[in-house]
C-alpha cells in the first residue's frame, strides 16, 4: 500500500470560517462557538484514494490576525496546496484575499519552483440576505490573481466541503506524479473522484475553474 502525504495550509482573515471548514472536513462537525485560532491548528484526516493508495491530508488551519503575519513563512513551508477562504457577508475579507494569495506566493513554491496550488473558497453562501459579493467579482480575482479555481461554501449546511477538498486532492496527486515521476503508480482518477466544472451554469453546485 502506497502512502501519500500532504500538507494544505488554510488561511484567510479572522472569523471567516477556516477552522470550522477544518473541522467540518475532518470530523464531520460544526459548533458557532470555536476559540479564535492563535497561531495554527493542525488537523489530519486519511483517505482511501484507491485499493493500493492512502492519501494522509494534514491540514494547517492559520490565524488570520495581523500579528501572526510574521510567522507565516515558517506555516506555509512545505506546503502542497493552500485554501484562502472568505466571508461572503464580509466584503472586506474577499478584498484580503488578495493579499493572503500574494503572501503565499511571496514566501512558498514548490519544489519546482511553481506556485502553490491556491483554490478560493467563498462560504457562508447559506445567508443570502446578507451577501456582499457577487460570483461575478469572484470569478474576477480568481481570474487576475492565478487561483486555481473557486467555489461557494457552508461550513454550517456542509455545502461543498467534501467536493471542494476533492477537487485539491486531485490537483494535488496530478502535480505529485509529474514531479515524482510516478505517472505509472498512480490508478486514473475514477468517477467517484471525479468533479464536474460547470462554470457556465452559476446555479450548479460546483467547483469553478477561473477561466484564462
Amino acid at each position: 500500500m502506497t502512502e501519500v502525504l500532504f500538507k494544505v495550509i488554510v488561511i484567510g482573515d479572522p472569523t471567516v470560517g477556516k477552522t470550522s471548514f477544518v473541522q467540518k472536513y475532518v470530523n464531520d462537525s460544526f459548533r458557532r462557538d470555536y476559540k479564535m485560532t492563535i497561531g495554527v491548528d493542525f488537523a489530519l484526516k486519511v483517505i482511501k484514494w484507491s485499493d493500493k493508495c492512502n492519501i494522509k491530508l494534514q491540514l494547517w488551519d492559520i490565524a488570520g490576525q495581523e500579528r501572526f503575519t510574521s510567522m507565516t513563512r515558517v506555516y506555509y513551508k512545505d506546503a502542497h496546496a493552500c485554501l484562502v477562504m472568505f466571508d461572503l457577508t464580509q466584503k472586506n475579507t474577499f478584498q484580503s484575499c488578495v493579499k493572503w494569495k500574494k503572501d503565499l506566493d511571496q514566501k512558498c513554491t514548490l519544489v519546482d519552483g511553481s506556485p502553490v496550488p491556491c483554490l478560493l473558497l467563498a462560504n457562508k453562501n447559506d445567508d443570502t440576505a446578507n451577501r456582499e459579493v457577487t460570483q461575478d467579482e469572484i470569478e474576477e480575482l480568481c481570474r487576475e490573481h492565478d487561483f486555481l479555481g473557486w467555489s461557494e461554501t457552508s461550513v454550517k449546511e456542509g455545502t461543498m466541503i467534501e467536493e471542494s477538498m476533492g477537487f485539491l486532492i486531485e490537483e494535488m496527486m496530478a502535480k505529485h506524479a509529474e514531479l515524482e515521476g510516478f505517472s505509472d503508480s498512480f490508478p486514473a482518477v475514477g468517477s467517484e473522484h471525479k468533479i464536474k466544472l460547470k462554470k457556465e451554469d452559476s446555479t450548479q453546485q460546483s467547483v469553478s475553474k477561473c477561466s484564462c
